[in-house]
């Protein structure tokens, strides 16, 4: 299978266009502290908020921003609640990945008549400052996509929400855009969701890794790289395969009970000044060892960064024919060992890494070592 081929892209029309992630929702146990976390560990803007004070009894939502990034923090405000019961499955976790469309209508249109099954049915959502369209279709696991129309609206946010201005707020670190999405799911379920996103969504195949790339003594994983029309959106699937122990995969499924959202990486033009940021701040980064630095420039060829400065700071480099990139993993954000980030600076590479694969799933395994789960 070790066979790895870029698409070329199709001729025929783009039949769901976006335009970019508009936003991501995470549930959570408590939306108000995590939403601090968010402001002071990793710089997002308060932007919005909704809540008791704008008349939701049900629940209470925070919408951070930084440059082209929005996560919306939501808990619930009742018990027994799809929101509670969520979080008792899952943990804090991503729910929502929101797609932003020209048309939500039509989006959820052509993704259901594809066999999408639907989350929620075109509805307008209207205030003093426009309307909204959004629909929803289900994919792998309780994740969901919400196509956003927004070209009609100037609010803040999104009709139901107001303004969010607090005092404190934090310097932002530099983040810039969603890069990439990763999904963990099960055992052979990979080839399920990439035929999902082709045929129901249109999205082509960008790379495939398999066992014998993503690969360490003792466990393994697979992926395929799912990519949009216009290659603004990127989802790699990744699915266990089999090894000697328990792979990081594996221990998500464990402890999320079942598929999800892995990880969130977000790009940066300057990941030095970023992580050193983010350190400072109190995150915490997958460390590989030092002797991963002594043979790098032979590795990727000449790069304009200090190598010292990425050995201090733990920055992995890979190159590919249209250049390199330079990426970073923090460890767990929540407390179940699952969702958490990677900061990546692209310098014209479109990959993701191959040739960190070993590294970075090493390290991985030591904090797994660490927690009694490897």
């Amino acid at each position: 299978m070790n066979q790895h081929t870029e698409n070329q892209p199709s001729a025929t029309p783009d039949f769901l266009p976006i335009m970019g992630t508009d936003y991501i929702q995470l549930y959570v146990s408590n939306a108000l502290q995590t939403a601090h976390f968010y402001q002071t560990a990793f710089g997002f803007q308060p932007l919005a908020k909704a809540g008791l004070e704008t008349g939701n009894q049900a629940e209470a939502s925070y919408v951070l921003q930084q440059d082209k990034i929005r996560l919306v923090i939501t808990s619930p405000l009742q018990a027994d609640s799809d929101i509670g019961r969520h979080i008792d499955v899952h943990g804090d976790g991503v729910r929502v990945i929101a797609l932003w469309v020209e048309d939500a209508q039509k989006a959820w249109e052509e993704t259901t008549a594809r066999g999408a099954k639907s989350f929620l049915e075109p509805q307008q959502l209207q205030d003093e400052s426009g309307v909204v369209i959004r629909s929803g279709i289900h994919t792998y696991g309780d994740t969901v996509h919400v196509f956003i129309e927004r070209k009609n609206y100037q609010g803040v946010f999104l009709p139901g929400y107001e303004a969010w201005q607090p005092q404190y707020q934090p310097a932002a670190v530099g983040l810039k855009y969603i890069d990439h999405i990763v999904g963990n799911v099960g055992w052979n379920e990979m080839n399920t969701w990439v035929k999902f996103y082709a045929e129901v969504m249109g999205f082509s195949q960008l790379v495939s890794f398999d066992d014998e790339d993503i690969s360490t003594d003792y466990t393994a994983l697979m992926s395929k790289v799912m990519s949009n029309g216009n290659g603004r959106i990127k989802f790699p699937i990744n699915e266990p395969a089999e090894g000697k122990k328990k792979s990081q995969i594996e221990e998500y499924l464990d402890f999320y009970n079942g598929s999800g959202v892995q990880h969130i990486a977000v790009a940066t033009d300057d990941i030095v000044g970023t992580v050193q940021a983010l350190v400072s701040r109190g995150i915490e980064f997958l460390q590989v060892p030092g002797s991963y630095y002594d043979d790098l420039q032979n590795r990727v060829g000449n790069i304009e960064e200090d190598l010292e400065q990425l050995r201090e700071l733990g920055i992995l480099v890979d190159r590919d024919d249209e250049g390199y990139l330079l990426q970073i993993f923090t460890k767990p954000v929540t407390p179940r060992p699952t969702l958490f980030f990677e900061i990546i600076q692209r310098k014209g590479a479109r990959s993701f890494g191959k040739g960190n694969f070993k590294a970075l799933f090493e390290a991985i395994e030591r904090e797994q070592s660490k927690r009694g789960t490897l």
